[in-house]
């Protein structure tokens, strides 16, 4: 058993919205400092993951079982402002709609709340062959709860 000390970055739930720090490395940047483009879809994609796992939602088990897993059927992202090697950043995730398959996700990067990239996605469960398959009732219903608590915070 590892101590809760030594355990992985962990996000949590503020409202209906997730929030996820992450440090940016030497690994993430390029020669300038600045960090690499396609770096910001890793940050986006673990704090979905950390989202979902504190939601609920066993994704191994789930593709362990045959169920499925997520992919992401959608992504538009907007570069507002470039990060850079040792910052601190805050990846926001918030649920903003739930269909039978799939689900629409916004997501923010920022730094001391300096908006730096925005992100629309829709994620979709998908069966093991590929094609996309209803999300367990129990899914949906975390999912409609996080739309219905986001609510107050779109102002």
């Amino acid at each position: 058993m590892v101590p809760d000390d030594d355990q992985p970055q962990q996000g949590r739930f503020v409202g209906g919205e997730h929030r996820f720090p992450v440090r940016v490395y030497h690994e993430d940047t390029d020669l300038s400092g600045v960090v690499y483009h396609a770096n910001y879809l890793r940050y986006l994609e673990r704090a979905r993951s950390d989202m979902l796992a504190i939601a609920g939602i066993d994704q191994r088990a789930a593709l362990a079982a045959g169920e499925g897993t997520w992919a992401v059927a959608s992504l538009s992202i907007r570069y507002r402002a470039p990060a850079r090697l040792g910052d601190a950043l805050l990846v926001v995730s918030r649920v903003t709609g739930v269909r039978a398959a799939a689900v629409a996700i916004q997501q923010t990067v920022s730094r001391d709340r300096e908006r730096l990239a925005d992100a629309e996605l829709a994620v979709a469960l998908v069966s093991p062959d590929g094609r996309p398959r209803r999300q367990p009732a129990a899914w949906r219903g975390i999912f409609q709860a996080l739309v219905q608590e986001g609510v107050p915070n779109e102002s």
